[in-house]
């Protein structure tokens, strides 16, 4: 509020005034771009964590998994603002009056579009197998190969995965976490990689398998190409989806769907043993203890009655809270990979990122 005085130059009230006015018309678009990237990309991933692991938790007792996904983000921002002043007075009389008032609003108007996975999107998304091009594309872009085909592959050229889901339970082939070890090693010294190439008009993926390597890479070599008995002598080997190979020069792997993933990763979850007891939740296949040295578990989820305070990601399911340690890795990376396959499992259609708008003004 200023006070004015009788006879006070006019200049001396209209800078203030002027420069309220200023400060009004001044955009605050520019201002938000910071802020919002960094708060709208920090809860779009954080309700994502949450998301994956709680169907994860929903799927290991018997519930329908959910998967909402954020489309589109707009943000209307307003900023208002008001000066008035006056002044009156007559000379030789009292009551002179002189006042000057202000006021501003600000407004946030976020409209945030979820779209339900369903229908053909569904289909699309969860139930189609992974191709195998795609499994060896990770595997070739640097995640460890052991880690991509316990989650990914029930089984390579007829060695069989674990698979811990009451309908399809059994016990993983011992030569297959032999395998996993000597392709990890072949993998560490890059000693493997893929090229894709044109046979009679479409378009073949070979796993090649390098020739310069020192004794000890060879001999892992050697050892998987015994154990998926591949042709002693090749270094090249065609890919292809399936149980068993038409040949010793081709690499058959029976890869998951996404939902068969999300269904194999739901048996890691604990639950209490009273749920067990009261049959509300079914016993899956431990995992097995004949594992060998170098491999360690895929994905462990803990319970607990109280909500942890040392969590990577937790959430609350039936009165318990279900979560993973933040000092454990493995686990987090295992989370974090399943929320990159769900985004590769959308096959032949425009990505569906979020979309941020935001005028402001």
């Amino acid at each position: 509020m200023w006070i004015v005085r009788k006879g006070q130059p006019l200049l001396s009230i209209a800078v203030p005034l002027l420069s309220l006015a200023v400060i009004g018309c001044r955009g605050i678009g520019p201002a938000t771009i910071p802020r919002d990237q960094f708060n709208y990309t920090e809860a779009i991933s954080a309700s994502w964590k949450k998301q994956m692991l709680l169907n994860l938790v929903k799927l290991r007792y018997g519930d329908a998994p959910a998967f909402l996904e954020v489309s589109s983000i707009i943000s209307q921002y307003s900023l208002e603002t008001t000066v008035d002043a006056s002044a009156s007075w007559i000379e030789g009389l009292t009551g002179d009056s002189t006042g000057v008032g202000g006021g501003g609003r600000y407004i946030d108007r976020p409209t945030i579009t979820y779209s339900p996975l369903v229908g053909d999107k569904f289909t699309r998304e969860l139930l189609t197998p992974i191709p195998p091009t795609s499994i060896f594309s990770m595997v070739q872009a640097g995640w460890p190969v052991d880690r991509v085909f316990q989650i990914c592959v029930q089984s390579i050229n007829g060695l069989d995965n674990r698979a811990g889901m009451m309908a399809l339970a059994r016990k993983a082939d011992p030569d297959f976490y032999h395998l996993l070890l000597a392709l990890r090693r072949v993998q560490q010294s890059g000693g493997v990689s893929i090229r894709v190439r044109e046979e009679q008009g479409q378009t073949a993926t070979i796993i090649v398998f390098d020739r310069d390597v020192d004794n000890r890479i060879r001999a892992d070599i050697n050892t998987v190409r015994r154990l998926l008995n591949l042709d002693p002598n090749g270094h090249e080997f065609s890919l292809a989806y399936g149980r068993s190979t038409w040949s010793s020069s081709e690499l058959a792997i029976l890869s998951r769907s996404m939902m068969e993933i999300l269904m194999e990763m739901a048996t890691h979850v604990e639950v209490p043993p009273r749920d067990l007891d009261e049959g509300r939740v079914r016993p899956v296949l431990e995992e097995a203890t004949q594992m060998p040295p170098g491999l360690s578990h895929v994905m462990r989820i803990y319970w607990s009655e109280q909500e942890p305070t040392d969590a990577f990601v937790a959430v609350p399911y039936r009165g318990q809270w279900f979560w993973i340690d933040d000092r454990d890795p493995l686990s987090r990376g295992t989370l974090t990979f399943l929320m990159i396959l769900f985004s590769l499992a959308e096959t032949g259609t425009t990505s569906g990122a979020p979309v941020v708008t935001i005028p402001a003004g």
